[in-house]
């Protein structure tokens, strides 16, 4: 780690590490990477073009969580080196316990950002809804779901990552990438809120979780590179 980081607060030190690495020329170049900065563009475009705010911000990025499980859930019914009734049953627990994590994660996010809860609850639901369908939102989340199914197909079918993977690593993946990134939005999305949705906080906001994303990103692939086919 950074010896710099050594002497500051361990949240100083937490949004610092996002930004803490570097990538050459080839790895920005890797299909799965462009894939995931195309997918980070849309949230900008609503930004932009669109008039999103914080809340709307924040749904996509939720949103991207049911991503991410999917495509986990995909990831440990192919690991090599465990028998099938154990993928299976790995997979299972992980929908149930993960989408709980989701859920929960969800509910904070439309009480707090999207003010559900707070009176007549099917006016606010069909209120939301409209507000979801009419900001574009769905194409926000196919670009995402594009995004992860290139690096599922690319990384970990072609680079053949499923037979260097472990099932208890593949399971804990997405909780990392959860807390880590959503701790620092839901900060940055609380300031932004407060200071009234301006759209150079909101675009900041997505610069933030890109830089996340590829951080992770990166990280994540390169160790399945190093990782030997029989250790698995």
């Amino acid at each position: 780690m950074n010896p710099n980081l050594r002497n500051r607060s361990p949240l100083t030190s937490l949004f610092l590490r996002a930004f803490d690495f570097r990538f050459d020329r080839a790895t920005l170049l890797r299909p799965s990477v462009l894939a995931l900065l195309a997918a980070n563009v849309f949230p900008i475009v609503g930004v932009v073009a669109l008039g999103w705010d914080v809340f709307l911000l924040l749904a996509l990025f939720w949103a991207e969580n049911l991503v991410v499980g999917f495509y986990t859930a995909l990831k440990m019914l192919l690991v090599a080196n465990s028998s099938r009734s154990a993928r299976w049953g790995a997979a299972a627990f992980f929908c149930a316990h993960y989408g709980l994590f989701t859920l929960v994660h969800g509910v904070f996010v439309f009480a707090v950002f999207g003010g559900q809860f707070s009176g007549d609850s099917s006016a606010e639901a069909v209120s939301t809804w409209q507000r979801l369908t009419g900001s574009e939102m769905g194409w926000g989340g196919l670009a995402l779901l594009v995004s992860h199914g290139v690096s599922f197909f690319f990384n970990y079918v072609g680079a053949r990552e499923y037979r260097r993977s472990r099932l208890a690593d593949v399971m804990q993946e997405p909780y990392g990438r959860v807390v880590l990134l959503h701790l620092t939005i839901i900060f940055g999305g609380f300031l932004v809120m407060l200071l009234g949705s301006p759209v150079v906080g909101l675009l900041l906001l997505v610069v933030l979780k890109t830089v996340m994303d590829l951080r992770s990103h990166v990280q994540q692939h390169d160790k399945y590179s190093s990782r030997a086919p029989a250790e698995a």
